[in-house]
């Protein structure tokens, strides 16, 4: 029995599968109350990597699925459904710590103990032949079609952090989160193709177990990258999320319903505003949305309203319009100062968020901009002469 490369491609998973559980259960973080949640979500990625692992041991010692097919194929079906939930329970809950409820874990253990017990009916009960693969098929399906569901109510949790982020603070703090909708995409490429290399001949399973090599590796690298994070990210949600009475305005509500700002509010906002902009104070840097419906004396919900309304666009891309302006204002009245300096006084925390965004707006780099402007001002101030 000769599948020296299957044999090969589980010594090298197998190791790393290890070291990632044991890592994600055993690592220390910040000794603060913060990183509790982010402590709780590591940890169960850590059981489900560790229940991977246990799937690939029995694959690798007791070669099971050469000795027993349809065992292996339960066994893997069992565990992947298990461990969609895990991997979409950790990831969730970092986006929303009062996602996994008593209510919720037992709903989905006893849909993995339904779906395990049918999968094992259909595998050993049901006689083999066209009424077997049928079976087979419709378990399939409906492990997709879990993971699917489970991907898209992580999908919508990240949107709605990123939302309140952008309607809450000018810095672009939705960053720090955009690796769990890339993870997300990348869990829904890899899932279903596991449920389907699953039923592939065995010479071809080898691709199953290298694919996971890179796929674990950049979890456990945004993982830890995160930890840097998470403490910023977390103190956001917390301070901005809004109350059930306060619910900041988006563009498109989900019940097709708008928020109207009552009696003349729309004026008193925009000439607070308009005052406020005219002193340049949008280039403090961290500005949050809660601080200047403090210092404009008014409701956090009514001024996200007008926001949205007025500009057609979130707290923090109104920001940064304003602070972009400035920033090529300052460019032009003191060539001297580097783009740095230029960055640094306009409000951008970050130079290369200050580039990156310069870039999609203008169609060039701060620096390009900035020799070509200033030769057309030479030029003008030629001619004027």
């Amino acid at each position: 029995m000769e599948h020296m490369i299957y044999s090969y491609s589980l010594c090298v998973a197998l190791p790393l599968m290890l070291f990632f559980g044991f890592s994600f259960l055993f690592s220390k973080t910040p000794d603060k109350n913060i990183f509790n949640n982010y402590l709780r979500s590591r940890r169960i990625m850590g059981v489900a990597l560790l229940l991977l692992a246990v799937n690939y041991s029995m694959h690798f010692f007791f070669e099971i699925r050469y000795l027993n097919p349809n065992a292996a194929i339960l066994m893997n079906l069992t565990t992947y459904f298990l461990c969609y939930w895990l991997f979409s329970s950790a990831l969730t809950s970092l986006l929303n710590r009062f996602y996994i409820t008593r209510k919720r874990f037992g709903i989905h253990i006893g849909m993995w103990i339904s779906f395990s017990l049918l999968s094992g009916i259909v595998l050993f009960v049901l006689p083999e032949g066209m009424v077997q693969k049928v079976g087979l098929i419709a378990m399939a399906i409906w492990l997709i079609i879990y993971g699917l569901v489970l991907s898209r109510r992580l999908l919508l949790a990240y949107k709605k952090a990123v939302t309140i982020l952008n309607n809450s603070f000018s810095d672009d703090i939705g960053t720090y989160i955009h690796w769990m909708s890339v993870f997300t995409y990348w869990a829904i490429i890899f899932g279903v193709g596991c449920g389907a290399l699953t039923f592939l001949p065995d010479k071809y399973i080898f691709i199953w177990i290298l694919s996971s090599v890179p796929f674990y590796i950049y979890l456990y690298i945004c993982y830890q990258n995160y930890l840097l994070f998470y403490e910023q990210v977390e103190n956001a949600m917390e301070n901005e999320m809004p109350s059930e009475n306060e619910v900041l305005y988006t563009p498109e509500q989900e019940d097709g319903n708008t928020h109207e700002l009552p009696g003349n509010s729309t004026e008193i906002i925009g000439k607070r505003i308009n005052a406020w902009i005219n002193m340049d104070k949008y280039v403090h840097p961290g500005l949050t949305i809660t601080e200047l419906s403090k210092e404009l004396h008014t409701n956090r919900t009514y001024l996200s309203t007008y926001i949205n309304t007025e500009y057609n666009m979130s707290f923090r891309n109104w920001i940064t319009e304003l602070r972009m302006e400035y920033a090529k204002r300052k460019i032009i009245q003191y060539p001297e100062k580097t783009i740095v300096e230029i960055a640094g006084i306009s409000g951008f925390l970050s130079m290369s968020h200050f580039i990156k965004t310069f870039k999609e707006k203008e169609g060039c780099s701060p620096s390009t901009w900035k020799k070509t402007n200033q030769g057309n001002k030479k030029k003008a101030d030629h001619e004027t002469c």
